[in-house]
């Protein structure tokens, strides 16, 4: 759209009901704020600039919600009496003679562009107030859009609304837009006679149209204006992201076998062809190619795993972790800070951590990387087609060439060469008898201490 607008969200809420020590749109939907992800949308709307009205944690909302090619301006709501005077907390932004006002929540994650834009049309086509609503069999607390000859003509709050405007099913979001020339005349006309005593954004709409002003109403699904006062809303709120990112990842063509098990995060990005199998967690800054299998019971965080690898079941991928073609790390392994290299095998029970796997390389079950010397982390280098024997320990900083073979039950704390066969374990010793009379020395020691 070629009109300039200016975006007011209100983040100012104080988590009273979260009962939390910190503001309610840090909370996070898929490990993002809430704030984010209504940015996130604005953003996509056409606008230009945003007023952000804060509160309680301040610099930390304005930096939740910071995004690219946006202005953003935090202003504080310094006084709790509505939502017309919260709007008006942006008075000088406002007053820069933006085409289009558009007011916006911190709280509600779930808005998607459409209705946002259709509001935006709304303007364009002559009207001064365009609210967003929706029709639901619930509507208790809610304002409701009152509606004459097709055209909005108020919204009453429910403490004010008459037996008759309560039946009304059409409901106010709080979401709408304003005409940008007219918005601070019409928000400083809003008065305080109600039974809360506060001024309420919604009485623009008959303010406009005694001014002789159009004002229209559009509609928007229910689920995307799910609001969010407590942790119980929240985890609805979480569901509900969830189950729409599933949902659109099946239909680009991943495979998900108990979809309601798996946890995306806002930038999880699965190629198609992917099958998830259940009870899988991703945690931010994950990328799975085309023909990868993530296994049951994995945990992936900050990690990069390529065409046709396979991970878990029951594997953590820690940050840092780059998983090339056909590579595989298996059941109750971790990976952190590595790059395993096409088609080599970390299979079982073992712990990579800060190194560099080479193609081909076999990594035995039960090794670990020893990275971490209790002050600094240090690398281990592994060639390709190396083959490293169950329960050894690697002690960084090492390197083992191509092709090197290192002995099951090693220590390895110099580097390898390449075709090398590395032992570093005590030759081994058996002592006939010894374990007898171990054994009769321990039951004879039991039985003392019964008599005793």
């Amino acid at each position: 759209m070629e009109r300039s607008c200016l975006a007011v969200i209100l983040a100012a809420g104080e988590s009273t009901r979260m009962k939390s020590s910190m503001s309610k749109v840090l909370h996070p939907v898929a490990n993002r704020p809430m704030i984010a992800h209504v940015m996130d949308v604005v953003a996509r709307t056409g606008i230009s600039s945003v007023a952000l009205i804060v509160g309680r944690n301040a610099d930390e909302v304005a930096k939740a919600a910071g995004i690219d090619g946006i202005t953003v301006e935090p202003y504080l709501q310094k006084e709790r009496l509505g939502t017309g005077n919260a709007v008006l907390a942006a008075r000088e932004a406002i007053g820069r003679g933006y085409d289009d006002i558009l007011v916006a929540y911190g709280d509600v994650p779930l808005i998607t562009e459409g209705p946002l834009r259709a509001a935006r049309e709304g303007l364009a086509a002559g009207n001064d107030v365009v609210v967003i609503g929706f029709h639901t069999d619930r509507p208790t607390g809610y304002g409701r859009l009152l509606v004459e000859n097709g055209e909005l003509v108020a919204i009453r709050e429910e403490k004010d609304a008459s037996e008759a405007e309560r039946a009304v099913t059409w409901c106010n979001s709080g979401l709408m837009a304003i005409n940008g020339r007219k918005a601070l005349d019409l928000l400083g006309r809003i008065g305080n006679d109600n039974a809360k005593g506060e001024f309420y954004l919604t009485d623009v709409v008959e303010i406009a149209r005694s001014l002789g002003g159009r004002t229209n109403a559009v509609d928007a699904p229910e689920d995307e204006l799910t609001g969010c006062n407590n942790r119980a809303e929240l985890a609805v709120i979480e569901r509900m992201w969830q189950e729409r990112r599933r949902h659109a990842m099946m239909l680009a063509g991943v495979s998900m076998i108990a979809p309601e098990t798996v946890f995306l995060s806002h930038d999880t990005t699965i190629a198609q062809d992917v099958v998830i199998e259940p009870n899988v967690v991703f945690g931010p800054g994950v990328t799975v190619e085309t023909g990868a299998v993530i296994h049951a019971f994995s945990h992936l965080e900050g990690a990069d795993v390529k065409a046709g690898a396979t991970v878990g079941p029951f594997a953590r991928l820690r940050p840092g972790t780059d998983l090339a073609e056909g590579a595989k790390v298996g059941n109750f392994c971790e990976v952190k800070n590595a790059e395993i290299g096409a088609g080599a095998k970390v299979n079982h029970l073992t712990y990579i951590g800060d190194a560099f796997i080479g193609a081909g390389s076999n990594i035995g079950a039960g090794t670990i990387t020893c990275n971490y010397d209790g002050v600094n982390k240090h690398i281990t280098r592994i060639g390709e087609n190396s083959f490293i024997g169950s329960n050894s320990a690697l002690v960084a900083p090492v390197s083992i060439g191509d092709g090197a073979y290192v002995a099951s039950g090693s220590v390895i704390t110099e580097d390898v060469p390449a075709d090398a066969l590395a032992l570093g374990r005590a030759r081994q010793e058996t002592k006939l008898e010894r374990a007898k009379i171990i054994r009769e020395r321990a039951l004879a020691f039991k039985a003392a201490k019964k008599k005793a």
